[in-house]
């Protein structure tokens, strides 16, 4: 058992982070459940920065509960840029979750892209939201490819489900604290079905405080064959 915990590998042992690009994260301070002062945003970004991370996408909650506004998280984001004189290319989208909140700014198109065309969304961990798939083909027929954030920590999703994500043309992100088994086994080896699958597209940290970044970036819990098939996933984005 020693030498088997012995030979697994970490983010950090394995450098994967070197230029990488972050898709996920809670780090815009102030705005949901993530870092709340900019002094904290800031001492996540040397962090990353000292692993290599080359560009992060900020992607603040968005929910009835925490009903951010696209100004007011633009807003935010330059605070953010006017402090931050680092080398990590920093760009703003949010996390939408799938609700009637979403669902009004998806009419009015009043929404954080994630580059050109695609937007950020996430669902109940246990629950589908009742018209998921409406409002997933409803998002493609407008020329908007839904990203879902980490599918592999839904629960109520089954085989089919993700076959149906990926064959309708949605993009899979996967996090970095599934894969590192952080979560639970049954999140991780859904997680690692999916990599052997090919179906992701993109990974990000979903980072809300440094400290569980850097835990998770050091749980020695990757194979080498996942820390192969994670290589060419972590500059997309």
């Amino acid at each position: 058992m020693f030498d088997f915990l012995k030979s697994k590998k970490s983010f950090l042992s394995e450098g994967l982070l070197k230029g990488a690009v972050d898709n996920h994260s809670h780090i815009l301070f102030g705005v949901d459940d993530g870092v709340r002062k900019l002094s904290e945003s800031l001492s996540v970004l040397s962090l990353m920065e000292q692993q290599g991370v080359k560009k992060l996408w900020l992607t603040p909650h968005t929910m009835e509960d925490v009903p951010n506004t696209t100004e007011g998280l633009k807003a935010r984001f330059e605070e953010l840029k006017a402090a931050y004189s680092g080398p990590i290319e920093l760009n703003l989208a949010s996390e939408y979750m799938i609700d009637t909140l979403f669902e009004e700014r998806l009419a009015a198109k009043d929404l954080l892209y994630h580059g050109e065309d695609k937007v950020l969304v996430e669902t109940s961990t246990w629950n589908p939201p009742i018209n998921l798939w409406e409002v997933l083909e409803r998002m493609m027929k407008m020329g908007i490819r839904p990203i879902v954030a980490h599918p592999e920590r839904y629960r109520y999703m089954t085989k089919d489900d993700y076959k149906r994500l990926h064959d309708m043309g949605a993009i899979l992100q996967l996090n970095i604290p599934s894969i590192v088994g952080y979560y639970s086994e049954g999140t991780q080896k859904r997680a690692i079905d999916l990599l052997e699958k090919g179906w992701y597209s993109m990974i990000g940290s979903d980072c809300h405080k440094e400290i569980v970044l850097e835990k998770h970036l050091q749980m020695k819990t990757l194979s080498k064959s996942v820390v192969e098939m994670l290589g060419p996933l972590m500059n997309e984005g």
